[in-house]
């Protein structure tokens, strides 16, 4: 039998280089068609913020960028808490703090993909990269969701209930609602053996197995991290004070009550899933709260102005994305 030559060692079959070029395209039509989606949302969101704001007169404050810049570090400091998370639940996963940073920034930028749809198969497509469990992945990033908003709605009712009472809400009691019902499921849900039962159930009945209790966090773990994504929304709280205080003068017992209002508006507006990123109801639960300490037409246009901060902090988001991403190797890059 003869040897095999070197041309044809070297040579490489028409169809499977046809399928590697479909595939090459087909990466890049999807990467365009992502990037045209979350441009567009952002464009729009940027466009409609930004004319809103620059209808109420207001001149710019050099502060605007410490509040813009503190909006956007709490989105890294949630991505090293995250991947915490995952290396908790798989000890074996190797991930750098670049890489769950970098992970982050571009889950956060694509939730202008509604539905947060973007957000999760961007980590479930890095998990594969990684030959780390995409069930686990999506276990961590409920996880994620679910901290953050108990992190948001336990410490913000309670701060504005103690300082201003229920009645602060009016006639729009039911904002108030949807925390105070929130809270019991979401810490439910943070209890291993409730939760892993949760997933279980629907993993064997459709995927015909179970889920290893190993991805799932035990008590002290989770009160560790629940704990953690704290850090987040108060530097997220921050930002607004240093944002408010450009409008209006602000005395120290105002700062943890702004900070509570801004931190439970945005999680109330993630509880609102009917409405797109929450938009109008968040601004609607700051001016509900801030009316009670400032008169509406301010408390009207802060709420404005943190939208668009943290809109264009999306963009610095991004950018961290961009300067993180290169240092990545390519076969593990988000």
């Amino acid at each position: 039998m003869s040897e095999p030559s070197l041309g044809d060692a070297g040579a490489v079959d028409p169809a499977v280089s046809r399928r590697r070029r479909r595939r090459r395209l087909l990466r890049w039509f999807l990467t365009v068609a992502v990037l045209a989606v979350v441009g567009w949302f952002f464009a729009n969101s940027l466009v409609e913020n930004w004319s809103e704001v620059a209808a109420q007169d207001l001149d710019f404050h050099p502060l605007w960028i410490v509040t813009t810049l503190l909006f956007i570090l709490a989105v890294p400091v949630s991505g090293v808490l995250w991947g915490g998370i995952v290396r908790t639940l798989d000890p074996t996963a190797r991930v750098s703090l670049r890489e769950a940073v970098a992970v982050q920034c571009a889950s956060w930028v694509l939730k202008y993909v509604p539905g947060q749809v973007g957000s999760v198969v961007n980590k479930t497509v890095w998990a594969g990269k990684k030959s780390i469990s995409r069930t686990l992945v999506i276990i961590s990033f409920i996880y994620e969701n679910v901290f953050l908003q108990l992190a948001s709605l336990v410490p913000g009712t309670i701060i504005i209930l103690i300082s201003l009472g229920p009645d602060v809400f009016g006639d729009n009691v039911t904002l108030l609602l949807l925390p105070v019902l929130a809270i019991v499921p979401l810490a439910i849900v943070s209890w291993k053996p409730v939760f892993h039962r949760i997933l279980d159930f629907p993993a064997r009945r459709v995927l015909k197995r179970s889920i290893p209790r190993e991805y799932f966090l035990s008590t002290p773990r989770t009160m560790l991290f629940a704990a953690g994504f704290g850090v987040p929304r108060a530097i997220n709280g921050a930002g607004f004070v240093v944002l408010a205080a450009t409008v209006v003068p602000l005395s120290p017992s105002d700062w943890l009550p702004f900070a509570a209002a801004y931190v439970l508006a945005g999680a109330i507006g993630v509880l609102a899933v009917f409405v797109p990123s929450g938009l109008g109801v968040r601004e609607a639960v700051i001016v509900a709260i801030l009316s009670a300490y400032i008169p509406v037409p301010q408390a009207i246009v802060l709420s404005l102005l943190a939208r668009l901060l943290a809109t264009v902090g999306d963009a610095g988001v991004a950018g961290i994305y961009a300067l993180v991403r290169v240092t990545i190797p390519k076969e593990h890059r988000p």
